[in-house]
């Protein structure tokens, strides 16, 4: 590789973000530096390794580097040091400030670099503000009160100078200094205007937002300290380099009463303790882990793998005692070195952190505090599925059995008799009133459970028993008693009742695979015994039941079927009645008979709202809500549901609700609704919050909340990866990866497409992992990473390719040239455009090609023909433009046929052809929208052109209407 090829390689490495990757990619190219002999290339190799060690986490390797190139800049002085003596100056500041976070490091060594780094600084010239200021930072590392107070005057009355630190970070430790100190106030006030202002320095505005938790939180302004963790974190989470300031958050979290989120952070960046940074920062997370951990309780954190320790579960209390053991001893070694106690009496606060009672709400997806939990419940229930395919009405099951609370209490009869009481605790139970139904059997055992009873009153009081495990929803027990129930019915000769718990016991055992044929089986029987010997109520209730039984199958049509059997009216059952028409409504709808289900949902609804059946009204509204065309009448039937819910119902409510409102274009209160449906579920212990929030980060998004959005999204990822959900996790992460470019952190997006490529790496997803990978590419080119971008194309045509999909390969092929060409590799880039035609010829032979191919074979002429023109091949560039504005007018795409126009005529200029271009442009430019920026650049063109014809007074009347410098 030649000395210019290194050097181009230095420049391209200077663009990517800072961390491992550049790092690997430094040490790499200073191996084959070493090997040449350019001199300057090795020295401005180091000085940016300098730089990217600091910044990428590995600051011990900035020692070397630095002391190499200082030597090298006094040993033989050169015309090429003398361009970065401004920033060799800087580093020292990298030094000093490293050279504190390492006990191994003699204190004197620092001294010695703060004094040289004082007397090159006098020598240039320079102010000594960065000097005091560092000296403050030492004098303050080792506790020395009064010389971190004389150097702190000093920083702050000495004028600044190009080599201060930027106007972001300077106030920045100032803040820290009057944060420690007590003075909140003035801390705030100092921040505000830097805040205001323009912050472009790569470690602003996160470390000042991080150096304002405190003071905000103590000063009473929760909003901005909550703000200000969100913003912050969200920027350092991916940076090694910035372990120390994560901790910040830890202990922020810790004192909030925020525990939860505390643990969801540290689970993040436990592993990074086995690689921090150095020494200080990993015993500054040590001890706020620690401190975080230690009021959690029985929890259980997932440890990534690290060297020789494998991955696996480690408990809080392990941690606790791990972290602060850590924490401790590396303090000591700090003190030792320091020959004071101060780290050992700062960690010793750190570790002593805990909650002081006022709780700031930091989650973007939790309504209300909680506690971090242990292993998350298994229970299922209609948030655990995938977003989108969850069915909001209750299961078939409970909806039938389950009823609501919110029913007018009816008074237990206090003189009924035994089979009295039964009765009327059946009657409750029919009506939905669970607690006159809880009541009346209270009331039996207290007064009959010992008495000497009628073999039929054991019998109904065993088939209630069955009802009550059956509400309780256990199966098990369920099925146990409704068999007790069924064998003493047939003993005493009642097969009419036998057959009604016959027909219950077949809906429990048909909800599991192993024992489904069973209950079918007793259900089929229970209905032709009904459909002779029962009345037209037990008539209704047997195939009801059927047909539940059908849709625990799913088996949409078997139950439609039975529900047709029902008799009008249901028996005068009202309650029934209303029931039927809900499921009627549920198996149309499976059934795609969207309006035929509206209908029967509808009459539910009015049953249940007569019958004052809170339960069957809440779900008859939320199956009106899903077969509703109109999203409006899906939300006020939402709120109709909402109006009368029982608790058990809410989430159901809450997430029928909040889709409707996204499908209504009313994003902003559907974020309200998906909180609260995240909120019930965690309280729950239902690991479905996870899809949740992946639905609730799309409407973060959707409102242009985005680092809500992000925020949700994080989570939503990982507790989908727990759950095993790897498409939808995959899914997630594209979504997050739009996120953060519209936050613009172009490298979280990039690394999480990356990984999607890698997931997405088998033949059956081809044609996402091509997708991800021209996103990824797109992403690239726009911020000028054109080599890295032309990779990533390049790899997406390969991926359409193999998939079958010839125009999106010839759309990848065409961005790739293109990328090519602006990376300066213009043979590649011809090679490419080479490949794109041989692809396009196939496409190009179609009869009747559909708009999208014309498009694509117009656009690959047109960045053909750059290419070539780049490559100095006008006449083929020209060439290639011959027909195309018009194939592309054609299809209406009239912008994209001026820009081929308009590029036209530029070869025209180039090959000395003006009178041409300029007809060809006058035209261009009187169909363009007059001030556009197509319009300018045409404009440019045609005054060109008349220069070249020696009009000259054309043109200068050109430039002056189109507002063109003639001097461009």
């Amino acid at each position: 590789m030649s000395d210019e090829d290194l050097w181009r390689v230095l420049r391209q490495i200077e663009g990517m973000p800072y961390g491992a990757g550049q790092v690997a990619a430094l040490e790499q190219l200073l191996r084959r530096v070493d090997a040449s002999d350019d001199r300057h290339l090795a020295f401005v190799t180091r000085m940016q390794a300098t730089t990217a060690y600091t910044y990428g986490g590995e600051p011990a390797k900035s020692f070397v580097t630095f002391a190499w190139c200082l030597s090298e800049f006094d040993r033989d002085p050169q015309p090429y040091h003398q361009r970065h003596t401004h920033q060799l100056l800087w580093h020292f500041k990298y030094m000093v400030n490293g050279m504190l976070k390492f006990p191994e490091l003699p204190l004197d060594r620092t001294y010695a670099v703060l004094d040289d780094m004082e007397r090159r600084y006098r020598t240039a010239g320079h102010s000594l503000q960065a000097v005091h200021k560092h000296r403050f930072r030492v004098a303050d590392h080792v506790g020395d009160t009064e010389a971190a107070e004389h150097w702190y005057r000093l920083w702050q009355s000495t004028p600044r100078d190009e080599l201060s630190d930027c106007a972001g970070c300077d106030p920045t430790s100032t803040v820290n200094h009057l944060a420690s100190t007590g003075r909140d106030e003035e801390a705030v006030a100092l921040a505000e205007p830097v805040l205001a202002g323009r912050l472009s320095c790569t470690e602003q505005p996160q470390t000042i937002l991080t150096a304002l938790l405190m003071p905000y939180l103590r000063t009473g302004r929760f909003d901005a300290a909550r703000d200000a963790h969100r913003e912050a974190y969200r920027r350092q989470r991916g940076n090694l380099s910035d372990l120390w300031e994560i901790s910040d958050h830890v202990e922020f979290c810790t004192l909030t009463g925020n525990e939860a989120r505390a643990v969801e952070i540290v689970e993040r960046h436990l592993d990074w303790l086995d690689r921090a940074p150095s020494p200080a920062a990993a015993m500054h997370f040590a001890a706020t882990t620690a401190a975080a951990l230690r009021g959690v309780g029985d929890l259980t954190l997932h440890r990534r793998a690290a060297g020789d320790r494998p991955a696996g579960e480690v408990s809080a209390a392990e941690l606790v005692t791990e972290l602060t053991a850590r924490a401790t001893a590396l303090a000591a070694r700090f003190d030792d070195r320091n020959g004071t106690t101060r780290q050992s009496e700062w960690i010793a606060q750190r570790l002593a952190v805990a909650p002081t009672g006022e709780h700031v709400p930091l989650s973007a997806s939790l309504r209300r505090p909680r506690r971090p939990t242990g292993t998350p419940s298994t229970q299922a229930g209609p948030a655990s599925a995938p977003a989108g395919s969850a069915h909001p009405v209750t299961t078939a099951r409970a909806t039938a059995a389950r009823v609501a609370d919110r029913v007018p209490a009816v008074p237990v009869p206090a003189d009924a008799t035994a089979a009295d009481l039964l009765d009327f605790a059946d009657e409750r139970r029919r009506s939905h009133d669970l607690a006159g139904f809880r009541a009346a059997l209270a009331a039996w055992d207290e007064r009959f459970a010992d008495a000497d009873l009628p073999a039929p009153t054991a019998a109904h009081r065993t088939e209630l028993r069955a009802a009550e495990l059956s509400d309780a929803e256990d199966v098990p027990g369920a099925i146990a008693a409704h068999r007790a129930a069924l064998a003493a019915w047939r003993e005493l000769g009642d097969e009419v009742r036998a057959q009604v718990v016959a027909a219950r016991l077949g809906v429990d055992l048909a909800s599991a695979d192993e024992t489904a044929d069973e209950g079918m089986k007793l259900l089929r029987a229970a209905a032709d015994v009904l459909d002779v010997r029962g009345d037209a109520r037990q008539r209704a209730f047997v195939h009801d039941l059927t047909a539940l039984a059908f849709m625990e199958r799913q088996r949409w049509s078997d139950a439609l079927e039975a529900l047709d059997r029902v008799p009008a009216g249901a028996g005068d059952d009202a309650h029934l009645d209303a029931r039927v028409a809900l499921h009627r409504a549920r198996a149309l709808d499976q059934l795609d008979r969207a309006e035929e289900a509206l209908v029967e949902a509808g009459r539910a609804r009015r049953l249940g709202a007569e019958l004052g059946a809170a339960d069957l009204t809440t779900a008859a509204c939320l199956a009106y809500a899903v077969c509703a065309q109109d999203p409006a009448d899906s939300v006020t039937a939402c709120d109709d549901a909402l109006a009368v819910a029982p608790d058990d119902a809410l989430l159901s409510v809450r997430l029928t609700r909040a889709r409707a409102l996204m499908a209504a274009d009313r994003a902003p209160e559907a974020v309200d609704d998906f909180v609260e449906a995240v909120t019930l579920c965690v309280e729950r212990g239902n690991p479905g919050d996870a899809f949740l929030r992946w639905e609730l980060a799309n409407a973060y998004r959707a409102v242009g909340r985005l680092g809500e959005a992000a925020e949700v999204a994080e989570e939503a990822v990982i507790g989908l990866d727990r759950l095993g959900a790897q498409a939808e996790a995959d899914r997630c992460r594209h979504l997050l990866a739009g996120i953060y470019e519209g936050l613009g952190e172009i490298d979280p997006a990039l690394t999480l497409l990356e990984q999607l490529a890698t997931n997405l790496d088998s033949p059956d997803n081809l044609p996402h992992r091509a997708q991800v990978l021209e996103e990824a590419g797109g992403i690239l080119f726009d911020v000028d990473r054109d080599a890295v971008a032309a990779q990533r194309f390049a790899a997406a045509a390969t991926a359409y390719g193999q998939a079958g999909m010839a125009v999106d390969e010839l759309r990848a092929r065409r961005r790739e040239a293109s990328a090519r060409y602006w990376a300066g590799d213009v043979k590649a880039a011809v090679d490419t455009v080479e490949a794109a035609d041989r692809l396009a010829a196939t496409l190009a032979a179609q009869s009747d090609p559909a708009p999208v191919v014309t498009y694509e074979l117009a656009l690959l002429a047109e960045h053909g023909a750059r290419v070539l023109t780049g490559a100095g091949r006008l006449v083929e560039a020209l060439d290639r433009l011959d027909g195309v504005a018009g194939r592309l007018r054609a299809i209406e795409a009239f912008g994209e046929a001026a820009q081929v126009e308009t590029f036209t005529g530029e070869v025209l200029l180039r090959l000395e052809r003006p009178a041409e271009a300029e007809r060809l442009l006058r035209e261009v430019l009187g169909g363009l929208p007059a001030g556009s920026r197509p319009a300018q650049q045409t404009a440019w063109l045609l005054a060109r052109a008349l220069d070249d014809l020696d009009r000259g007074s054309e043109a200068a009347a050109l430039r002056e209407e189109h507002g063109i410098d003639p001097d461009d």
